[in-house]
């Protein structure tokens, strides 16, 4: 079900969602959190996707911010458009959709509270460009968890590089969440006999993809050794990894994007599904914990340092 409410208030549309509940018998009491997505000018579908497919695994209310298409009657004055979804139409989740114009638009706080469900946690969520310090920005303040993606920006480096001087806990960057099945590998692989010290690591990966940046940095600061990172316009997100001992090498490749191939010193190749993760997957991963992820401050503000740009 979509209701479009144009020419709105929040007001309105808050009693709106209370008399569709009472008339259609949903409930409130499951939704587990209220997640916030700013995505300022872009297109909302592909975040509504996204954060709906999420919602299957942690029913939310999910607040979608963009700016309306603003003409030059409404420059100044502006209002308020908005959308209901619920049922199909928003997975588990209650879906609205604020289009706010004009002098409106700077006022995304003060949109949001009157919306937001009571004793629920907030996380707040920019699927494209970051905001310049999103703990301190007016719908950051709010949440207890801030999650950007810095995948999906103009320039991925600079951003990830900039997130780590304003750094604060309960922030998080999907590229982070695209290399928890890397992490994992590597780990175990670690964690077999012999147990030496790794004395050197190459990454190779797409030349811009943060994910790249942020593997190295994990693992220059977890190994405490030099890393070398290979850089291919035409890779596919990250490609492979080499941890180089003194018994022989321990690589992870994966060329196609889809299989990793993990090759260790007297062992037998081992084939892996690794596919490139998927937004709803990391965005569901991402709402499992609410409390400040250590290790990703950790590889963002020390270990990003370790990284050759």
């Amino acid at each position: 079900m979509i209701i479009d409410l144009p020419s709105t208030t929040t007001n309105d549309v808050n009693k709106r969602l209370v008399k569709l509940r009472d008339e259609g018998g949903a409930v409130a009491l499951g939704r587990v959190l209220t997640l916030v997505v700013d995505v300022g000018r872009h297109d909302v579908e592909e975040a509504i996707e996204a954060a709906n497919d999420a919602s299957r695994e942690h029913p939310c209310r999910v607040i979608v911010i963009t700016e309306a298409a603003q003409g030059a009657d409404d420059a100044e004055e502006g209002g308020l458009d908005a959308q209901i979804r619920l049922g199909g139409d928003a997975g588990a989740s209650e879906v609205i959709v604020l289009r706010p114009s004009g002098q409106v638009v700077p006022e995304g706080d003060t949109l949001v509270i009157p919306l937001l469900l009571p004793d629920a946690p907030i996380v707040t969520w920019w699927p494209y460009e970051p905001p310049e310090d999103p703990a301190n920005h007016p719908l950051g303040r709010m949440a207890q968890r801030r999650i950007t993606d810095s995948t999906a920006c103009d320039a991925p480096q600079e951003v990830l590089r900039r997130l780590a001087d304003v750094h604060q806990p309960g922030d998080s960057d999907l590229a982070w969440t695209r290399i928890t099945l890397w992490r994992g590998l590597l780990a175990a692989a670690l964690d077999q006999p012999p147990y030496e010290s790794v004395d050197r690591v190459v990454v190779s990966g797409q030349t811009t993809h943060p994910s790249v940046d942020l593997l190295a940095a994990w693992l220059a600061e977890e190994l405490d050794c030099p890393v070398t990172v290979e850089r291919d316009d035409d890779a596919q997100a990250i490609t492979r990894v080499s941890l180089e001992r003194r018994s022989g090498e321990i690589v992870l490749d994966r060329p196609d994007g889809k299989t990793a191939a993990l090759r260790q010193p007297e062992q037998p190749e081992h084939r892996i599904a690794l596919p490139i993760r998927q937004l709803r997957e990391c965005l569901a991963e991402e709402l499992r914990r609410l409390d400040p992820d250590e290790v990703y401050a950790e590889t963002l503000t020390r270990g990003l340092a370790r990284v050759p740009a």
